[in-house]
């Protein structure tokens, strides 16, 4: 019989993480670059993901990102990132990611991404993650949602495989 971890509560690992945009992190239109969003966002599932597990973790899917305005140099990038759903060794995380402007104190929600991690165990295999306590009612409906996107990345993933590619 497998082993099972102790569940873990979703506020045990959600983490904010800001960083100020600067004119290394714009685009050819003077704004910030997409690229440099998603390498935040990354970086911040990646976080969520370790501390859940506290093993190491990769990135298995961006399942999306959503831009919905523009992030300006001088922003302050704000990344709220939570556990959305657990599986045997994948996690889905959720970020909300807003921008500050320092001057004004004004805040926009400017992006949305969703993320797939696996935990690995020291010989790189897929190993079993603790389970998810659901603590809110906020953390049931996404957990719950979260449910159905794993089930369709699994029937699309076994399709490609079918497939061939």
């Amino acid at each position: 019989m497998a082993y099972l971890p102790n569940g873990k509560p979703v506020s045990a690992s959600k983490i904010i993480l800001t960083q100020v945009m600067l004119p290394e992190d714009s685009n050819s239109a003077g704004n910030v670059h997409g690229g440099t969003i998603m390498k935040l966002a990354d970086n911040a599932a990646f976080v969520v993901a370790s501390r859940h597990c506290r093993s190491n973790v990769v990135t298995a899917s961006v399942d999306r990102i959503d831009f919905l305005a523009p992030v300006y140099i001088g922003d302050l990038i704000i990344l709220k990132a939570r556990l959305n759903w657990t599986g045997h060794s994948s996690m889905e995380i959720g970020i909300k990611i807003e921008a500050e402007d320092l001057f004004s104190g004004s805040t926009r929600h400017v992006a949305t991404a969703l993320l797939t991690f696996v935990s690995l165990d020291e010989k790189g295999r897929p190993k079993q993650v603790p389970p998810l306590i659901l603590e809110t009612e906020e953390d049931r409906r996404l957990f719950l949602e979260a449910s159905e996107r794993a089930k369709m990345r699994k029937e699309t993933r076994k399709k490609k495989t079918d497939n061939g590619g």
